[in-house]
């Protein structure tokens, strides 16, 4: 599985914009599925969050190899799919981050780097 992550999350969507929000994340959902399928990414996950009181109400976690994961965030593909979303849903927000071995492998450099 990939080390590399992408977390993309959001608050609500935007009001009158609920329609056009739910209709664009079949069709971003459909997208990834052919990234999966085409080995771009490795995985990915949608989750929905129970109501909570905070701004983050959903995110998608995208799992791949670093190289194939930047030539994705900087494809025309993904970027009309993130402005699109910036039209539809508040609080948008991505990030990028590491897991699983790559986790690990950071910890060790982070901790050699502490002061004795």
């Amino acid at each position: 599985m990939g080390t590399n992550v992408v977390f993309l999350g959001w608050n609500q969507p935007m009001p009158g914009r609920e329609r056009m929000a739910i209709e664009h994340f079949g069709e971003y959902m459909q997208y990834l599925g052919g990234l999966q399928q085409a080995g771009t990414i490795q995985a990915f996950d949608a989750v929905f969050l129970n109501p909570h009181g905070g701004d983050l109400n959903g995110f998608v976690f995208i799992r791949g190899d670093s190289a194939r994961l930047d030539a994705l965030l900087s494809s025309e593909p993904w970027e009309t799919h993130l402005i699109r979303a910036g039209l539809e849903l508040g609080a948008l927000g991505m990030l990028r981050g590491v897991t699983g071995d790559l986790l690990m492998q950071q910890m060790a450099t982070y901790t050699k780097a502490i002061p004795a």
